[in-house]
């Protein structure tokens, strides 16, 4: 299975152990894992690697299908990053920095400005799904 993070590696060589491990070499490897527990609704994980003073105390699904990531910027503390989901019938796109700061040795996320928006893709666009078709050929024309 190709790893929901988009990173082009096989899950059991990119996210898959730091999902077993809980921890993270950097805070972009972190972002990785978390968009692939969101993806793959490993709400434990989610939790897990939540900063302590910022975690929430559950989270719910909210039924979303997130179909890819992209990494615009990483740094010793922050990620910039697009997240592209689907809600139902809606295309959405989150846009956020993040911030992380190790907590017991462990790379962990304290929080993130974020916006979310409609995206609509284009018909020639690439799939967002990764079948590298055009939207229409693949994922738009159901």
């Amino acid at each position: 299975m190709r790893c929901p993070c988009c990173s082009g590696l096989a899950y059991e060589n990119c996210c898959g152990p730091v999902h077993a491990t809980q921890n993270a070499a950097s805070p972009e490897q972190l972002m990785r894992s978390r968009y692939s527990a969101y993806a793959l609704k490993k709400w434990a994980y989610l939790l897990a690697t939540w900063h302590s003073s910022t975690r929430p105390a559950e989270l719910q699904d909210d039924n979303s299908q997130w179909l890819k990531l992209v990494i615009h910027h990483s740094d010793n503390h922050t990620v910039e990053f697009s997240a592209y989901f689907k809600d139902g019938v809606q295309y959405g796109l989150l846009h956020e920095i993040s911030n992380f700061a190790q907590e017991n040795t462990h790379w962990t996320y304290v929080d993130g400005t974020c916006k979310v928006s409609n995206f609509k893709p284009e018909r020639n666009d690439e799939c967002l799904c990764g079948s590298g078709k055009k939207f229409k050929k693949c994922c738009g024309a159901a």
